[in-house]
């Protein structure tokens, strides 16, 4: 495990905080079965895809390296008592087979909308967790209609929006700091081709070291209400942060003007890995947004 701490001083904890929580979810061993599981075929790949429960569908969408199990294993068993929930892989990601299609933010939001034809849901409540969240911006940005409400935790839809030494750690990485981690542990798990592992790892490395920004005034123009979940040292830019929830309305004197539809919740003590293990508090954001 030495070899994977080597070179950049910003991924050291990151990783060391990904294997905690990696054991946290593993030690519980709370686990559901899908209903359903099964790949969409959607803009020429094939997209992996779990269905659990009944009632309003909730498509969740996981973080960079994650896999469903991963990001939402401690949260899909209670979500699922209530709502139908709609778990994706994106692509290279768990089940999904790797693909030397370029990975981008539009594409990988238009495999959402396409697995969500394929399951013929017309729309739902989305949820996305750090890359997946960027995800779900631009979902909403290209399918408004698709989109009910929208849950965006630890992520932001541009690049600025994180501080600059997570941009310049993005940078800095290398498929070697990945090596024997959880993140490969689980994709050998359940990957489709295993040796596919260090096509992956660079694909995504040049992915998530892409600058990007949807625009501020395509945020502006979001009407679905938007539940903003971060960690206060999550290594977002608390500013930008701030800006954002402003465009979606947020940001007014509540006893002097209606509360505005969109929610921002910061969580104290949190960082990027460690708030999703926060699982209580997470799911009562989630309940009281949706329902």
């Amino acid at each position: 495990m030495k070899r994977v701490f080597k070179g950049s001083a910003v991924l050291k904890p990151v990783l060391i905080i990904a294997i905690l929580f990696f054991t946290v979810l593993q030690s519980k061993g709370q686990q559901s079965k899908p209903a359903e599981r099964g790949y969409a075929p959607v803009n020429g790949i094939k997209v992996y895809y779990e269905v659990y429960g009944e009632g309003r569908p909730l498509v969740l969408l996981h973080g960079a390296f994650y896999t469903i199990e991963m990001n939402w294993g401690q949260l899909i068993p209670e979500l699922s008592k209530t709502r139908k929930v709609i778990a994706i892989e994106m692509q290279g990601h768990g089940h999904t087979p790797y693909s030397d299609r370029k990975l981008d933010l539009a594409t990988m939001a238009s495999d959402v909308a396409g697995v969500m034809d394929y399951l013929k849901v017309d729309s739902a409540d989305v949820a996305g967790y750090s890359m997946g969240g960027s995800i779900a911006y631009q979902l909403t940005i290209q399918s408004p209609k698709r989109v009910r409400k929208l849950v965006i935790i630890s992520s932001t839809y541009k690049s600025t929006g994180w501080r600059p030494e997570v941009t310049n750690a993005f940078k800095s990485f290398k498929p070697e700091f990945f090596t024997n981690t959880p993140f490969e542990t689980a994709y050998d798990a359940v990957a489709p081709d295993k040796t596919k592992w260090t096509k992956f790892i660079e694909q995504m490395l040049a992915f998530v070291a892409t600058p990007f920004d949807m625009g501020d005034s395509n945020i502006a123009k979001i009407t679905s209400p938007v539940l903003i979940i971060s960690g206060d040292n999550d290594g977002l830019d608390k500013i930008e942060l701030m800006k954002t929830y402003q465009l979606l309305g947020g940001g007014v004197s509540a006893d002097m003007a209606p509360m505005p539809k969109s929610h921002l919740a910061v969580v104290p003590s949190q960082g990027h890995v460690s708030l999703m293990m926060q699982t209580n508090i997470i799911l009562g954001y989630l309940n009281d947004f949706l329902k």
